[in-house]
């Protein structure tokens, strides 16, 4: 897709958010913008510039035993764990450093963690981190998934996200509504872009999108 708008964050110059207007559908929502994370995520000096940015909100008194990586939020997972290990952010581990995981899913779509992965959860403080947010359904089945797990949800993390909280739980993000004023997102069965005719442009989730032809 072409004509990519970007939107650099009030915290850090090196930290630029790409949109792109049009009509898409997300796994819960239609919106009129797309936000493409793809090279902050792939990136080594994007992924790291915004690693370093969404630490400033996670305050040294906050206990954080693992950063679980949502929709391919690996790379700046990893860099996160390293900007809040220098900031000197408390850990219970016993190693005293901090587990980077992923969650697996089953076919249902609902998050698994293997046996060999649970002592990264259970009764672990967990920091979730995700790309966006925007009905918020995908945050609260993320902390329900957890917390059958047995993690404390210590901080939910966003790159971009339309909702402060989420199953009642704050949301730090980068980029809110407030950096893109005339963001909408709709239920499915309320979309104005349907009602107005405006033919879809991709589909999309938090790992990209396929363009409609």
């Amino acid at each position: 897709m072409e004509n990519y708008v970007k939107i650099q964050s009030k915290r850090s110059l090196d930290v630029n958010l790409k949109v792109i207007a049009g009509h898409f559908v997300t796994p819960n929502s239609h919106v009129n913008y797309y936000i493409d994370m793809t090279t902050m995520k792939s990136r080594m000096n994007e992924a790291k510039a915004v690693a370093a940015a969404l630490s400033e909100d996670i305050i040294s008194s906050t206990i954080v035993d693992t950063i679980v990586c949502m929709e391919g939020t690996s790379v700046i997972g990893a860099y996160l764990a390293d900007e809040l290990t220098k900031a000197g952010i408390v850990s219970m581990n016993a190693h005293k450093t901090l587990y980077v995981v992923k969650p697996e899913y089953n076919h249902g779509g609902q998050m698994i963690f293997r046996d060999n992965m649970r002592p990264m959860i259970q009764d672990k403080h967990l920091l979730v981190l995700m790309p966006s947010i925007t009905t918020g359904i995908a945050g609260a089945r993320a902390v329900s998934g957890l917390t059958y797990y047995g993690g404390k949800i210590s901080a939910l993390v966003a790159i971009f996200s339309a909702a402060s909280k989420v199953a009642g739980y704050p949301v730090h993000a980068l980029f809110s509504p407030a950096d893109l004023p005339d963001y909408r997102s709709y239920l499915p069965d309320e979309c104005e872009l349907c009602r107005m005719n405006k033919k879809i442009d991709a589909f999309c989730n938090g790992y990209g999108y396929s363009e409609i032809n």
